[in-house]
């Protein structure tokens, strides 16, 4: 099978790895019709999460989104924070996303950082810079899918982590060393080191 099936998986993970807002939730019809043409290692993860989201109740779903993703720091969708915390390397890193982004002509909606899976895996879907974003922060989607463990929304980690190669022994290091220790403990407002292209005006 050729790649052609990645930017549509990397949609289809976006979406469902979202909040769930009414929006989100009405794709999900058309994320299913698209995962036959998936991996089976891609889809069926993606699958489950698709069944988790069509049977539920609005208002119970986005409460467990925020429960799972805004209150515990250690399953955060936001890649940098597991290799960064809330140190000053964040704010490079997140420079760093941000120039993917321009150099691909995209930007951010909802005043969202540039390292939120989902809109990194937008930019996948479009750009092959999105893709070389996730494979260089392999070790933070590792990270997440162990703190999500028992969670729904690990089918969806696991199905953008079936996208990327297998993970190297040096990642696999850093995710043993990072999950015992946590991200970095420095902490800084990173709301002054705000994302500034290289014209030197802020976004």
């Amino acid at each position: 099978m050729s790649e052609d099936w990645r930017p549509v998986a990397a949609r289809a993970a976006s979406l469902l790895l979202r909040y769930p807002d009414p929006e989100t939730l009405a794709a999900v019809p058309l994320v299913e019709a698209a995962l036959p043409a998936l991996p089976a290692a891609v889809a069926d993860p993606l699958r489950e999460l698709a069944r988790y989201r069509a049977g539920g109740d609005p208002i119970t779903l986005a409460g467990e989104y925020v429960e799972w993703f805004d209150f515990r720091r250690r399953s955060a969708l936001h890649l940098t924070y597991y290799t960064c915390g809330d140190t000053r390397g964040r704010g490079a890193a997140l420079v760093a996303f941000a120039a993917a982004y321009r150099a691909a002509g995209r930007a951010v909606a909802d005043g969202e950082l540039p390292d939120f899976l989902p809109a990194v895996l937008d930019l996948a879907a479009v750009d092959a810079r999105g893709w070389r974003l996730l494979r260089a922060h392999r070790v933070g989607l590792d990270l997440l899918a162990r703190a999500l463990a028992d969670v729904p929304y690990a089918h969806g980690v696991a199905a953008v982590r079936a996208m990327l190669p297998p993970a190297g022994a040096a990642d696999v290091a850093a995710a043993v060393r990072l999950a015992r220790t946590g991200p970095p403990a420095e902490r800084v407002g990173l709301g002054d080191a705000g994302l500034v292209d290289s014209t030197g005006t802020r976004r």
